[in-house]
Parts: C-alpha cells; structure tokens; sequence
C-alpha cells in the first residue's frame, strides 16, 4: 500500500485525524513519538531553515530535501507537506508534486494566493481569480500519481469564501481546506456547501480560529486537524527560558534532573531511534538470507543421501537376485 492512500484511508475512518507541524529533523522525531502523522509546515520551516517569515521564500528544492529526509528516517508516519500555491508556476507545482509522488510524501496542501502570500492566519492576504486556481489544481490533480491532494483557499470575503470551497470541492482533490475560519459557525457553514468532501482545519497559535479538540472537530464533522506550530513555539519558548536562566546564573549549566532534563544520553537515545529501522531491516534480510543458505544447504544435502540410499538399496537387490 502507498502512502497517499494510507492517508486517504486514514482520512476516511472514523474521529478526526491530526497531523502534528514539524520545522526540523529533531523536532519530527519528537513528534514521531507522539503522533503517526506529521504536517510539514511552511511557516515552521521557512522560520527554521531561513529564518524568515512565512511570506514566500521557500525554494522548492529546500523543501523536497526536507521531505526526502524526513521519509527516510519515518518509513511508516503519514507526511503531509505544504507546497503554498506550488511556488507560483502551474509548471513548478506539477514538478514539485511529482518529486514528492516518488520521494514517498503522503500529501500537499496547494493554496489559491497570489504574490506576496501571507501566512493563513495573517491579515493582507490576496488571492487568484478563481479560474488560474482551478486551471494549477487541475494539472497538479493530473500529475499525482497517489499523493493525496488538499485544495485550499484563503478567501476573506464571506461570499467568496462559499463559492469557493463549494467549487474546489466539485473537483477531485480529495480534501478542502479553508484557511483562517474564524468560528464554530463558520466550519458548519463550510461543512454544508462541501457535501461529502473531507474537511481539513488549521490550528495555530494566536492564529484566527478557535481552539478545538479533536472530539469538537469530530462533532462538527472535520475530517483533518493541522497543527502548524505546536513544537516550534514550545521550542521557542523552552530555549528562551534555559538561555535567560544561563544568563543569570554567569553560565552555569543547570544541575541534572535525571527524571525530567534533557541531556546528551537522552538526545542521542532519540536520535539513534531513526535509524534503528534501517539496522531492523538489514537484520532481517541477513536472517533470510542465512535461513535461505541453510534450505539450500540441507537440499543439496538430502540429495546427496537419496542418492547413497538408492545405491545400497539396488546393491541389496542385486545381491538377493544372485544367491537366489
């Protein structure tokens, strides 16, 4: 089974799945521990990797390298990556899209803003007349071999915002998500014009819409939970307190707590967890490969002695056939 459709599968069951944001190979194996679905945020990574905001400087290239990455340490957690609106050019999109097809993605979130893009949550955004998106999606739908595809706007006029999420979800991308919605009200509003199709809703920190449990989302009938920033502003905060703590003690290290710190034993533990499966699957191949030799082994054996039992066995016949 491929990873496009474990997600779609995923999707389809029962509850709301949630796929947790990630901006870096630690804090994705975090979150590996916790979830089996990770969302590879734009705004996370454009903070981590260029220390930007998320307006629009993300290199494709940069992004593909993450996921690659990512697939290599996490062969069995769903990846959801975010391709903001397929780096402008239908052409790029469909290229990207591809890549992240063979490079063994789950999914891609494609959005319908124009240059200069903003985050979802921030105010300022603009997006493409309706036709240029659906024109993009449509090749993006036409080059996905299996990646699971969510279409999403960023519309902020209410009327635009129905018509919009109503149209994508005639299409066949397979999840609809509208960025951004402010409240309860609003996700029953959507959740009426796109019939069948799943829904997917964005949590952010200080973002613009409410603060929802799964079990909540289940009720209102969404389908995806993407949390965009949980680790990076814990990370953000955790490493702000320790450095001030640092500064204030003239930089002493703070005194081991062995239950609760995290020390180098610790972090190294974590990180040798991403590659113990490949050691799991070298492991088993040696053994099938050693129990292969021993079959082998044991056949050319066994014939061997058939063949001595049938020479004593002719020897005896011979032997009666002349005394009589």
């Amino acid at each position: 089974m491929t990873y496009g459709t474990k997600l779609r599968e995923q999707i389809a069951g029962p509850g709301t799945t949630p796929l947790i944001g990630v901006y870096d190979m630690y804090s994705a194996s975090i979150a590996a521990q916790h979830y089996d679905g990770m969302f590879v945020s734009g705004f996370g990574f454009a903070a981590s990797y260029y220390g930007l905001p998320d307006i629009g400087f993300i290199a494709w290239p940069d992004m593909m390298a993450f996921v690659q990455r990512l697939r290599g340490a996490f062969p069995r957690h769903h990846l959801l990556v975010d391709i903001d609106d397929g780096y402008v050019d239908p052409e790029v999109a469909c290229h990207v899209v591809e890549g992240l097809d063979r490079i063994g993605a789950s999914g891609v979130i494609l959005e319908d803003q124009k240059r200069p893009r903003r985050c979802g949550h921030a105010d300022g955004k603009q997006v493409l007349p309706l036709h240029e998106y659906l024109a993009k999606l449509e090749m993006v739908l036409a080059t996905r071999r299996d990646l699971v595809v969510v279409a999403r706007t960023d519309a902020t006029d209410e009327k635009d915002i129905l018509h919009r999420a109503e149209t994508i979800a005639a299409t066949d991308a397979d999840v609809v998500l509208v960025d951004g919605v402010r409240s309860v009200e609003w996700i029953r509003r959507i959740r009426a014009v796109v019939g069948d199709k799943p829904l997917l809703f964005n949590q952010i920190a200080g973002g613009k819409s409410p603060r929802l449990s799964l079990s909540e989302l289940s009720d209102l009938g969404v389908d995806v939970a993407i949390y965009s920033t949980p680790c990076l502003f814990a990370a953000h905060e955790a490493m702000h307190s320790a450095l001030a703590e640092l500064k204030r003690t003239d930089g002493r290290l703070p005194s081991p707590d062995v239950r609760n710190s995290v020390g180098v034993a610790t972090a190294t533990r974590l990180l040798e967890g991403n590659i113990a499966h490949r050691r799991a699957v070298a492991e088993n191949a040696a053994s099938r490969e050693e129990t292969g030799n021993t079959r082998e082994t044991g056949k050319r054996k066994g014939t061997g002695n058939e063949g001595n039992q049938q020479e004593i066995e002719g020897g005896k016949k011979r032997m009666t056939k002349a005394n009589v």
